[in-house]
């Protein structure tokens, strides 16, 4: 039995200590079995902790639910990840109320890069659906991992999207990993283990209740870099994932939609409240995140001139040979030549069609 895991999970069991203190009392006391080991004294002098949480740890004996719990997980080989632990996610760190033990099953790297959730209605429109797929199929070229709640909808249709173009997805579950919901993403939860991943802080046994939902969008606000909502009431999910996103200080987008849909209420609130970006398209974001790939200029092309050169039309062509265009206040200082032998030489190559005159009196080679 392994004996860290077991306190780890004595942890998420003691009474009236939840994320916040589980998190303060590993920074303190460094790992999990030394908290339950402590002096009481120790533990009641903790600011936030107090008595009644230290008597909650002290009178705790119920190891009989980890030791299960870590049956389950050898069984089904679900991988944990304690806030100690180098794997767990580093975004999550960030964020006051991380959970202190998360439940893993895939081969994603949950520190990869560049992390995308997506969110959105359960009762998407088809153009929800189009935008999507739109997005993420733009998104293949550039290994980005895209987190999301494997709910009916929105995030469904990302978590397809991913698969099919190739990127991993990671869906983030309001209840253990003994049970998938809705049911209908059992195939998909399937394939996403071989992409991507299914993570939760619930234990085995725990049924997709009401209020775990909450608890799951803080993990999909918290592990990205970014959230994209699309479609979105004015209240639920969505909007909760999205306000949460922004208290974590994480980069909120927003499809926009018509004003007189009610699927699009929550995102154009967002825009217009200044809570989200607008996003069109992949490259917004893309522009926005500084991911876009600074593409090197190519070398201009040499071009094989046929024709006799002056000296002064030489300079004139070496200087566009290094440019798209240049206007000619530029091109006077860059030559050093007078303003009449550059006049003349301009007016040559252009009535030789080596150079065009763009408005502006900006010139460029042909």
């Amino acid at each position: 039995m392994n004996k860290d895991l077991l306190y780890q999970i004595a942890l998420t069991l003691v009474p009236n200590i939840g994320d916040v203190h589980a998190k303060t009392l590993v920074n303190i006391f460094g790992n999990a079995e030394s908290i339950f080991k402590a002096r009481k004294k120790d533990l009641e002098s903790i600011e936030g902790i107090g008595t009644v949480r230290a008597n909650s740890i002290k009178a705790f004996e119920n190891f009989e639910s980890s030791e299960a719990e870590i049956k389950f997980l050898d069984q089904y080989k679900i991988k944990p990840l304690f806030i100690t632990d180098s794997d767990y996610p580093k975004r999550l760190l960030n964020c006051y109320d991380s959970p202190p033990l998360l439940y893993y099953r895939g081969n994603a790297d949950l520190n990869t890069s560049k992390i995308i959730s997506v969110v959105g209605t359960r009762n998407n429109s088809e153009y929800g659906r189009n935008i999507c797929e739109q997005i993420i199929e733009e998104l293949k070229e550039e290994n980005i991992l895209i987190s999301s709640g494997l709910a009916f909808g929105i995030d469904t249709i990302a978590h397809k999207a991913s698969i099919k173009t190739g990127l991993q997805t990671v869906g983030v579950l309001a209840h253990g990993l003994d049970r998938i919901y809705p049911s209908q993403n059992k195939a998909l939860a399937k394939q996403m283990i071989e992409q991507g991943g299914i993570l939760t802080d619930f234990m085995s046994n725990t049924t997709p209740d009401r209020q775990n939902f909450p608890r799951r969008n803080r993990i999909v606000a918290g592990m990205c870099d970014a959230l994209i909502v699309i479609e979105s009431g004015k209240k639920g999910g969505s909007l909760i994932t999205a306000e949460l996103a922004n208290g974590y200080n994480k980069d909120v987008f927003a499809i926009p939609g018509k004003t007189t849909d009610t699927r699009s209420e929550g995102c154009n609130y967002l825009i217009k409240n200044n809570k989200a970006f607008l996003l069109t398209c992949a490259d917004d974001l893309l522009e926005l995140m500084n991911w876009k790939e600074k593409k090197k200029a190519s070398p201009k092309k040499q071009r094989a001139l046929f024709i006799e050169l002056t000296n002064n039309e030489k300079i004139i062509v070496d200087i566009l040979q290094q440019v798209e265009s240049i206007q000619i206040d530029e091109l006077y200082l860059k030559s050093g030549l007078s303003s009449s032998a550059m006049a003349g030489a301009l007016l040559t190559l252009e009535m030789q069609q080596i150079i065009t005159t763009l408005p502006g009196k900006i010139y460029k080679l042909n």
